[in-house]
């Protein structure tokens, strides 16, 4: 079973904006027979909108 939650918050710290990206991941991996591997590993991509787009 995967389960990954990604929360992300905007700070301001003068004028500096920084972008704080949290993931609570959770990999388990179970068999009867042979080998099984749970990964934890995680990719991460930002993406800047371009100036003058709203969602």
């Amino acid at each position: 079973m995967n389960r990954t939650v990604v929360k992300t918050f905007k700070h301001k710290v003068g004028k500096n904006q920084f972008v704080i990206i949290k993931i609570f991941q959770k990999a388990i991996s179970t068999v009867d027979n042979g080998n099984a591997l749970a990964s934890n590993a995680v990719n991460v991509k930002i993406f800047k909108k371009p100036i003058g787009q709203k969602d």
